[in-house]
Formats: structure tokens, C-alpha cells, sequence
């Protein structure tokens, strides 16, 4: 039987390759000079601030610029509300990591609906799928990659 999981995962070196890249280029933006807005990666997530709304808009934007540069997928930042904190405007995004069970369900129930020839099934936080033919599986990867899924989608241990 051939198998590959389903993940969502982040490499954690890239993102801090991204924040950086970010803090290089607000020091380089005219319109962010004597300004004081920051970047910055914790545990649970980014958090930007900036001294006013519009600004933070920009800031956010040369982050995901950051992201897509280095191949890493903006969904998987959610963004939480604003807080105003004294003179700036924060904004803390969390990272992505895992498939959630909503999500797992979700994923398996597409599978089922289309009645392909595999299986799949919940496994912690990612999802097996297993069939007889490598190219179901490969009809399964495609299907998924076209789905309108919240959540970037990993495909690996594939094994035939």
C-alpha cells in the first residue's frame, strides 16, 4: 500500500530569515525613517507596531513580501486584532503550525466526497492517506492543492 501524510508546517528558519529581511528593510524606507515601528518574532508569533494605523498596513505588507520571498506561505499568519499601546498601534500574528481538528476533518471529508480510491485518516495533527496506485494518490495531492483551503498544505513521507 502506498501512503503520504498531510502536514502543515512552517520552517521556523526562514521565518526568522523573513523578520529579519523585514527589519532591514524599515531601516531602508524613507518613509519609515525617524519613525518608531519594529518587528518582532517570539514563541507564539510576530508582532508589529507602528505609531499609526496606515503604517502598520505597510509594515505588514513588507512582511508578507518577506514571506513570499522566501517560498513561505502568508496563510499561514493569522492575524489577531489591533491594540493600541500608548503611542503605537500593535498587531500580533500568530504562525500556523499543525493541522487542527476542524481542519484534519475537514480534509478527510473532501477525500470521501469525491470517492476516490484511497483512504484517509486523522492521525495527531496530520492526516495518512493510503491507497493501491501511486497516481490515486497523486489525484488526491492535486485535488487538495485546488481546494480553497485556509491552511498551507505539505504533502511528505510519501512512500510507494
Amino acid at each position: 500500500m502506498s501512503s503520504f501524510d498531510i502536514v502543515s508546517e512552517i520552517d521556523m528558519h526562514e521565518v526568522t530569515n523573513a523578520v529579519d529581511q523585514t527589519k532591514r528593510d524599515l531601516g531602508n524606507r524613507w518613509d519609515f525613517k525617524n519613525v518608531d515601528a519594529d518587528v518582532e518574532l517570539d514563541d507564539k508569533g510576530i508582532t508589529i507596531s507602528a505609531p499609526q494605523e496606515f503604517q502598520l498596513e505597510q509594515l505588514l505588507d513588507m512582511l508578507r513580501m518577506a514571506f513570499a520571498k522566501r517560498n513561505i506561505d502568508g496563510r499561514a499568519l493569522s492575524e489577531n486584532g489591533d491594540s493600541k499601546a500608548g503611542k503605537l498601534v500593535k498587531q500580533h500574528l500568530e504562525l500556523k503550525q499543525g493541522l487542527e481538528t476542524d481542519m484534519a476533518k475537514k480534509i478527510v471529508k473532501l477525500i470521501k466526497d469525491q470517492k476516490m480510491k484511497v483512504q484517509s485518516s486523522i492521525q495527531g495533527d496530520k492526516v495518512r492517506v493510503t491507497g493501491k496506485k501511486r497516481d490515486d494518490l497523486q489525484e488526491a495531492m492535486a485535488m487538495l492543492r485546488e481546494a480553497e483551503l485556509d491552511v498551507p498544505l505539505q504533502f511528505n513521507n510519501f512512500r510507494d
